[in-house]
């Protein structure tokens, strides 16, 4: 077999698998896209401005819980 044989195989498999992969790559965003549109439809709505500040306050607490705790183990763990 000549070697521009070769050479010409060579090509069209390299375009082969470059095409498969572009192909491949093009389906895996449309398929994302569309799920990330059912998603955000499946997505529950925002939150009223009420549950925000209440979840902030939990949020705190549990952060004073959290420095008391640390604070404790310190305490009794010094070394």
């Amino acid at each position: 077999m000549p070697v521009t044989d070769l050479l010409i195989e060579g090509v069209e498999l390299m375009f082969l698998g470059m095409g498969s992969v572009f192909i491949f790559l093009a389906v895996l965003v449309f398929v994302l896209k569309g799920m990330s549109r059912l998603a955000q439809a499946m997505a529950p709505e925002e939150l009223p401005a009420g549950a925000v500040s209440s979840a902030v306050d939990e949020d705190d607490e549990l952060l004073a819980v959290i420095s008391a705790a640390i604070a404790r183990y310190r305490s009794q763990h010094k070394q």
